[in-house]
């Protein structure tokens, strides 16, 4: 199964954090899964890290390259059909980033790992 990371979600499995929900850590850890992180995702947790919001304890590019390969994570690019989704979105979420991400589950047809349930009043299927 294709599965989109949210970016908390990613953050609190690679921090083995209790907010994570059962399902969502048996998903990611499924080796037969295709985890998908969106580059949305990495842009966001730049932009929190540079404010202070986000303190890894690796520098950023290592952290995000350590987390890719050692969980065998997949970049989603970010591409013009996802750009040219956001454009009929309704702004039942107003957060840009995860604006992003519910077109790219939308465009790639696939399910999200997210707590977010603001994701429910679009047509995607989230998980958590």
């Amino acid at each position: 199964m294709r599965l989109l990371l949210d970016t908390h979600t990613l953050i609190w499995f690679d921090a083995g954090d209790s907010k994570l929900s059962t399902t969502a850590r048996i998903l990611i850890e499924d080796e037969d899964n295709h985890k998908l992180v969106s580059i949305a995702s990495i842009w966001e947790m730049a932009i929190k890290e540079s404010k202070g919001l986000l303190n890894l304890s690796v520098p950023f590019e290592d952290y995000i390259r350590q987390i890719l390969s050692l969980e065998d994570f997949h970049l989603l690019n970010i591409n013009l059909e996802h750009l040219n989704a956001i454009v009929t979105m309704p702004f039942h979420h107003k957060d840009p980033f995860d604006r992003l991400l519910i077109a790219q589950s939308i465009v790639e047809g696939i399910p999200i790992l997210s707590k977010d349930s603001a994701f429910d009043t679009y047509s995607i299927n989230r998980i958590w």
